[in-house]
């Protein structure tokens, strides 16, 4: 029943108007909705995400949400020159050089949001 339906994240931001200018001025994302409860994105292949207030933001340690992408470096270094940050890991299983991981059939890089949230982006390498 669920592998036959659409799903996407919900994004914990305690500053919802900071997380919205944040995802716009770095990410060069504008939401296709906005309400009092946050706002919703669109992206790729017609999946969506949304931003809602909470206390919350930024307490998990695992990454939120990732985009698939055809090119690690090159958006890597799209986002740098707007802003982002990429996070270094030296952990068992993940070790990141300039900031990308080779696992193993894939690649990928992890950033945080202005609320403290993990985000991602990974390449398909097979």
């Amino acid at each position: 029943m669920l592998k036959e339906r659409a799903c996407g994240a919900t994004i914990p931001a305690a500053d919802i108007d900071r997380a919205i200018a944040w995802y716009r001025d770095k990410l060069g994302l504008e939401p296709a909705d906005k309400t009092p409860g946050g706002a919703t994105y669109v992206c790729g292949q017609g999946t969506r995400f949304d931003l809602y207030p909470s206390q919350f933001a930024g307490t998990g340690q695992q990454t939120v949400m990732g985009w698939e992408t055809p090119e690690l470096e090159k958006e890597m270094e799209e986002l740098r020159a707007g802003g982002v940050t990429f996070e270094e890991y030296d952990l068992p299983g993940i070790k990141t050089e300039n900031g990308i991981a080779d696992m193993g059939g894939e690649r990928g890089c992890w950033f945080k949001d202005s609320e403290g949230n993990t985000l991602s982006l990974f390449e398909r390498t097979s």
